[in-house]
């Protein structure tokens, strides 16, 4: 391995290697002596520790390397932790530096690694001397820190190139009594003491995206107060939070900004009123309207005059509307609309004009249905990732990231191994440290490939870096920047530039999309209910006088049901999707029919009044009231089956509206009242009711005064049989004076007033009561049957009436 070069600029001078090959045969001189001295038994017993000895006994961690690209003159400084993992005391304990070859391409970085043993003659020679550190014993599971600073001129450096650096600890113990590695970490030393003739252009993406934070709910105030999910991202762009730790170290680099548009909206949201959705329907006051300003104040000064690349709103997944989407009618809309919405969302929040041509799918994975969607709102860029457009021509060194594909489309392909290696856990710094030596490794040997080539590469990282993975991008991406093999450049450059004539340029497959990614992806369904959203949202719009209160929330609140956040959280996406709708009907429901009772018709022709309620704080218009008979052959409405009036009603209030109806026949007959818009689409529910027509006659009205024309020729006769009554009584007993004068005046009074009421009244206790009077007379009969009901009082609704 000291010896390998299998590219221009890595080959070591002869006397360096006379020199490595001198020292490791002086090192392991004293080692052969030793076992040749000892019994056979023990020798058998030693050899095989010492071949791969360090399996983890002790392990080390290499918590800082200072600086991460050493030039002439400086001092190199490696510092870490020694941890006993066994059950012994180690004695006589060690720690040293291992220099080791010089490294001959970018697949070996990968395999020194993943090397885990300590390995004699690999694993390169102590630089000895006074950069030790000694510890006289470590006690079982105690750690122990050690530093260790060595001029750059002691460690005897060759030519430009990456060095293996190792860090090993060596002791002994009762049960191995003799000296041996017992732990190493291995690291990567990269040396480029004077700047590149050729220096490599590195664009390095700095995104700002979030997950998806606000609902579609907005108050009904004239501003609409925003209502969030929850309360997270204060959290992240509060003081020290993930995305103001991104906004801070970002303001130190040469980076391309990459936003999406939604975040910015949301934290915009934030600046004034706002509530957060707590239990049940419950939302409480939101706090933090300084910290979101506070967050855009310092968005605004750091990115002024820098590159912004401004993704759809709220970064559409595209890989699922390619595999899962397309298929539904009007998905690809949505993609459409949410480019467009996204310069004018991000130019008017920080007052820089954003470029809207990169696509940005999921991991960079493409194939030629992500191409084609991706492309399909605008833009001609995408943003793929080399371990998905691979190189198949046997190129011995990366080529610039820019790929032409066809259809006018440029692939700006981001190197894999460098826009990897900060996941995973970066908040230990032995794990940090690896990451950057590795980063900066990568990078110095693509330069390495071809010195003079001058290349572009891009490096996209992960979609929502964590504030420990930030800080260690930050850490690698300043000293790259200030090293002498690599110099920024802008996305849109690094996108126009020559691409290399042997670079592939051909799109990969569906079936090469990997299976772990497609997992991940929204299903059919998610953009069933979508689109069945936009429907119910293209229905109500249309009625009402702002629709813009309606359709820009819900509008948004689609792209983020689509946004690529939601890969892995398939349950909170339905979650969310199903708040969307069910908040859409809530709408929706405000501008309804009134229940409506059991309607009497007293007559041929009357009116019927049916009620819209209009609960929303903007009135409603375009809408048509249809009421309609179920048997117009006994009812007609109007002059048909049905009439329809146009209906339109301010926020806040309801309005009747009467409807002629024309009887046949009597009896109960079913109608129907619905709304719809102008375009003839139902809205909202119907009402059924029935109608009950009880008509009177003329022959009813015959019957009726038929009798009461008896009832008054009765009162006639009994009270002309009363008078002769008592003209005969008087007869019969005759009386002389005044009292027998004032005694018929008496009695005669008394007839008449018993008369008057009997007559007056005309129902059935008056006519009982005449019948007594004159029992001896034949009987009458009383009042006739009427062969109808009268004119029903039920009422016909709420607030509402039958008018004839």
């Amino acid at each position: 391995m000291a010896e390998a070069a299998d590219f221009q600029g890595m080959s070591p001078s002869p006397a360096r290697r006379w020199l490595r090959r001198t020292g490791a045969l002086l090192a392991g001189a004293p080692l052969l002596a030793g076992l040749l001295q000892l019994p056979a038994s023990t020798a058998a017993y030693a050899a095989p520790k010492a071949d791969s000895t360090g399996s983890g006994t002790v392990g080390v961690s290499l918590d800082a390397v200072s600086p991460s690209a050493p030039t002439d003159g400086d001092t190199l400084t490696v510092s870490g932790t020694v941890t006993n993992r066994s059950k012994q005391t180690v004695t006589n304990a060690h720690v040293d530096l291992r220099l080791g070859p010089s490294l001959s391409g970018r697949s070996t970085l990968d395999a020194v690694a993943k090397r885990g043993s300590y390995q004699p003659g690999i694993d390169g020679t102590p630089v000895g001397g006074k950069y030790v550190t000694k510890f006289s014993k470590l006690t079982a599971g105690v750690s122990q820190p050690f530093s260790i600073s060595v001029p750059v001129k002691e460690l005897d450096l060759g030519s430009d190139g990456v060095y293996q650096l190792g860090v090993s600890l060596s002791g002994q113990s009762a049960t191995q009594p003799y000296e041996q590695v017992l732990g190493i970490q291995r690291t990567f030393l990269p040396w480029q003491p004077e700047a590149a003739d050729t220096k490599t252009k590195t664009t390095y993406l700095w995104p700002l995206i979030s997950t998806t934070h606000l609902t579609a709910e907005t108050g009904s105030n004239e501003v609409q107060t925003p209502v969030f999910r929850n309360d997270d991202l204060a959290k992240e762009i509060a003081p020290g939070g993930r995305l103001d730790q991104m906004l801070s170290l970002g303001s130190k680099l040469d980076v391309a900004w990459v936003m999406d548009p939604d975040l910015l909206a949301s934290v915009d949201a934030m600046r004034d009123s706002y509530r957060v959705q707590g239990e049940g329907d419950t939302t409480t006051a939101g706090k933090n309207q300084k910290v979101a300003q506070a967050w855009l104040d310092k968005l605004e000064k750091t990115v002024q005059d820098k590159e912004i690349v401004a993704l759809p709103f709220a970064d559409p997944d595209l890989a699922s509307l390619a595999h899962n989407g397309k298929n539904v009618t009007g998905s690809l809309s949505h993609l459409k609309d949410a480019t467009d919405v996204a310069a004018d969302t991000v130019e008017s929040i920080v007052h820089v004009k954003p470029s809207t041509d990169f696509a940005w799918p999921a991991d960079g994975a493409i194939d030629p249905s992500i191409v084609k969607v991706a492309t399909s709102a605008g833009a001609d860029k995408v943003i793929a990732r080399s371990d998905s457009l691979r190189e198949t021509g046997g190129l011995p060194y990366t080529p610039s990231a820019a790929r032409p594909i066809g259809g006018g489309t440029t692939a700006v392909v981001a190197d894999a191994g460098l826009s990897t290696a900060f996941q995973g856990d970066m908040s230990r710094a032995g794990s940090s440290t690896l990451a950057v030596q590795e980063f900066l490794a990568q990078s110095l040997m693509t330069n390495l490939q071809e010195p003079d080539n001058q290349r572009s590469i891009v490096v996209a990282p992960q979609r929502m870096p964590s504030a420990s993975q930030a800080q260690t991008m930050a850490q690698a991406l300043t000293a790259l920047q200030d090293g002498n093999w690599s110099q920024s450049q802008q996305l849109t450059a690094a996108a126009k530039a020559k691409p290399d004539p042997d670079a592939t340029t051909r799109v990969p497959s569906a079936s090469s999309y990997p299976s772990s990614l497609r997992r991940q992806e929204l299903p059919q369904s998610a953009f069933e209910e979508i689109e069945n959203i936009q429907r119910k949202l293209d229905s109500f719009k249309v009625i009402l006088t702002n629709s813009s209160r309606v359709v820009t929330p819900f509008g948004r609140a689609i792209d983020r049901g689509m946004s690529v956040s939601w890969r892995g959280h398939a349950a909170e996406a339905a979650i969310f999707r199903d708040g969307v709708e069910r908040y859409l009907q809530v709408l929706t429901s405000q501008v309804r029919l009134i229940e409506k009772s059991e309607t009497k018709l007293s007559g041929r022709s009357a009116t019927i009044p049916v009620t819209v309620q209009n609960n929303l704080v903007q009135g409603v218009d375009n809408l048509v009231l249809r009421l309609t008979s179920k048997q117009p052959t006994r009812l007609k409405i109007a002059d048909g089956p049905y009439d329809e009036q146009p209906i339109k009603v301010s926020g806040g209030h309801s309005q009747s509206v009467k409807f002629i109806t024309n009887a046949n026949a009597n009896g109960p007959v079913t109608v129907v009242a619905q709304l719809y818009t102008e375009d003839g689409q139902a809205y909202g529910t119907p009402v059924t009711f029935d109608v009950d027509v009880n008509e009177i006659t003329p022959t009813v009205m015959l019957v009726i005064a038929g009798g009461v024309l008896l009832l008054v020729l009765a009162g006639f006769r009994m009270y002309t049989q009363r008078k002769r009554a008592a003209s005969r009584q008087a007869e019969e007993d005759p009386g002389t004076g005044p009292e027998a004068d004032s005694l018929n005046e008496d009695a005669e009074g008394t007839v008449d007033t018993e008369d008057t009421d009997a007559t007056d009244s005309r129902d059935g206790p008056a006519g009982e009561s005449g019948a007594e009077s004159g029992a001896g007379d034949p009987e009458h009969p009383g009042d006739p049957t009427p062969d109808t009901a009268p004119e029903s009082t039920d009422p016909s609704g709420t607030g509402e009436r039958v008018d004839r």
